[in-house]
């Protein structure tokens, strides 16, 4: 992909954006104006001009799918057992902790196109948080923030990092000049993780996917937002780079990158770690390239690859040149020849319920909850 800097147009030309789906833990309230957010998976699709998910290439072309919500998908899951890991099982702590510190302090491409989108889907919260934080904010969009601050310029704002380089990034980024008369009466950004309760919104950009405890930053997330606040985050999904793993299983190789967790489990994640009501997004963006090495640089700024079995050392100039080769040779290519990747993004969207009180012969409650209780309001979004 030959894209030169400022040229946003040229950016947006070579992308395009495929394959959306929709899925909702719970019953869905339908509001005027307001897409119906059901997921549905693929099945009998006909052969003739669909790609590898059952999708119509063609325009108008339409695909059999069967409900989450069907009778049939119901007796069928059901009788599924569930188990859960907090954990990924196949991503390497210590690769993720590395990654955490050594990440490149700038806000890939594609992080700010996937939350300009996400931003998009604040139009239908009508939530106006008095504060909220960003979680993550230099890898996951400095531009983001920018807009999300001229969307709520009268809220106060936390700015959470996972390191002390981000942080003293993300202040030089976003902080205002001290000088400046046009700051001296708005709410200055703290650059912290914020406060139990402290939130009305968090917004939580291309972060999930890599941590080594999904469940335990859930969990924090939930703290941080008051009753009836909501999360916003975004995430990759399990389709992402699907053409690089499958070359790697040609050739024999390890895993190409850890396995990445589907929108649906996700939403089964929200729901034990107390959140209500999740709503979950999927999309599939492809990305095009015009050398196999500006491909391998943009997976670079992305991410690494944190699955246990990869390849146990570096590699040197001559398997790079091999997988350029493979790359050029196997990768679909567009119309104007340039090499295709596919994204899988998933979106996330969830409300803090007030707490419930287990009700007994003997019940104790604290202090805090019953304040929650009282002074709970239902869901705004």
């Amino acid at each position: 992909m030959d894209r030169s800097a400022g040229s946003a147009s040229a950016q947006l030309a070579q992308r395009c954006c495929t394959g959306a789906k929709r899925a909702r833990q719970g019953w869905h309230t339908w509001r005027v104006g307001q897409l119906r957010q059901t997921a549905h998976w693929l099945t009998r699709p006909d052969k003739r001009g669909s790609d590898k998910w059952g999708n119509k290439r063609e325009a108008g072309g339409r695909v059999d799918t069967v409900s989450i919500y069907s009778r049939t998908f119901l007796r069928t899951v059901l009788t599924l057992p569930m188990t859960t890991t907090q954990r990924p099982p196949t991503l390497d702590l210590p690769a993720v902790s590395r990654w955490q510190r050594t990440a490149p302090l700038a806000s890939p491409w594609l992080h700010e196109e996937v939350a300009r989108r996400m931003q998009d889907r604040l139009q239908w919260i009508r939530l106006q948080p008095g504060a909220w934080a960003h979680w993550g904010a230099v890898r996951g969009g400095l531009q983001a923030h920018a807009a999300l601050a001229k969307t709520y310029p009268d809220s106060s704002c936390y700015v959470a990092e996972a390191s002390v380089e981000r942080s003293q990034v993300a202040m030089k980024k976003i902080a205002s000049p001290w000088w400046n008369p046009k700051q001296w009466g708005a709410a200055r950004p703290r650059f912290e993780t914020p406060p139990p309760a402290s939130v009305d919104m968090l917004w939580a950009n291309m972060a999930l996917h890599e941590a080594a405890d999904p469940q335990a930053l859930l969990a924090q997330w939930h703290q941080a937002l008051k009753v009836s606040g909501f999360l916003m985050f975004s995430c990759f999904g399990p389709d992402t780079a699907r053409e690089l793993r499958e070359l790697y299983t040609q050739l024999g190789w390890p895993p190409a990158g850890h396995e990445l967790t589907d929108m649906h489990d996700w939403g089964d994640m929200l729901v034990q770690t107390g959140f209500a009501e999740p709503v979950m997004d999927m999309e599939r963006i492809t990305l095009t390239y015009e050398t196999p090495a500006r491909l391998l640089q943009e997976l670079a700024e992305l991410g690494r690859n944190f699955h246990p079995a990869r390849f146990p050392a570096l590699r040197g100039r001559a398997w790079k040149a091999r997988l350029e080769q493979a790359l050029a040779r196997h990768l679909v290519r567009s119309e104007d020849g340039r090499l295709s990747l596919t994204f899988e993004v998933i979106y996330g969207h969830a409300l803090k319920a007030p707490p419930k009180i287990k009700v007994s012969a003997l019940s104790a409650v604290s202090v805090e909850d019953m304040r929650s209780i009282l002074h709970g309001q239902r869901p705004h979004s």
